[in-house]
């Protein structure tokens, strides 16, 4: 984690809003939690952040494929922890998680995997895809997957900069970065 105690504090209890209790219960996860103190913006976040992560064309496995990508590029331990959990889940192996560290010449990547994760080297770097990524992704994705891409690793670059500025700690019994 880049800050050992968060810089602003989750909210707890009755602390928070009854409207977002409902939404998430009484227990949400730090990111909530610490969004929280600005219900206006979390209830506008959440809708194109449910998008990206619930309703977006691009296949569930090569979407966390990017966004652990860009966490890890980030430095953003809370991000790759959460997104860990999912990716599994997603269908990613332990040795492909350890292998996004590495990047997209690793070697083991399938070419669309590679592509993907080239995107988004190059988004994290110059905000843009170049010619010869987007010409490879436009092989295996259709118009609004790649659309979807690039929303994709522009949410969470946002959320891992928030993320890490204000300081959000690992939620209890999640594990951040992978161990060398």
């Amino acid at each position: 984690m880049r800050l050992e105690e968060p810089r602003v504090r989750p909210l707890r209890g009755d602390e928070i809003e009854a409207e977002i209790h409902e939404v998430f219960g009484s227990e949400m996860l730090n990111i909530f939690a610490t969004l929280a103190h600005h219900p206006q913006l979390l209830r506008r976040w959440l809708v194109f952040a449910n998008h990206v992560l619930g309703k977006s064309t691009l296949p569930a496995r090569e979407r966390e494929l990017v966004i652990l990508r860009i966490g890890w590029l980030c430095r953003a331990e809370y991000e790759w922890a959460q997104h860990a959990v999912i990716g599994e889940r997603m269908g990613l192996s332990d040795e492909e998680m350890r292998r996004i560290a590495e990047g997209p010449e690793a070697p083991g990547w399938g070419p669309v995997d590679r592509a993907l994760l080239r995107a988004t080297d190059e988004l994290h770097a110059d905000a843009f895809i170049s010619d010869e990524t987007w010409s490879a992704l436009s092989r295996c994705f259709d118009t609004q997957q790649l659309m979807d891409l690039v929303f994709t690793v522009g949410q969470y670059n946002l959320v891992s900069m928030v993320l890490n500025t204000l300081g959000v700690q690992l939620d209890p019994g999640i594990e951040g970065f992978p161990k060398p």
